[in-house]
């Protein structure tokens, strides 16, 4: 059971990296209410949501 919790977990932490970089790399302007998100937040994200794909996937095997 836990071997599917992980699968799941480091694929959509994986699938929210590549979206957070795809945005920042085509420069998608984000809003919420009148504050704009840098870009740079969204390197960030996908840099942590990444990093948090590769440690579920790394855990897998324990």
């Amino acid at each position: 059971m836990r071997a599917k919790y992980v699968v799941v977990s480091g694929a959509l932490f994986g699938a929210i990296a590549v979206i957070q970089a795809v945005r920042a790399l085509n420069q998608w302007p984000v809003h919420i209410g009148s504050l704009e998100i840098p870009v740079w937040a969204s390197w960030l994200a996908a840099l942590v949501a990444g990093s948090l794909c590769v440690w579920a996937f790394r855990s897998r095997g324990d």
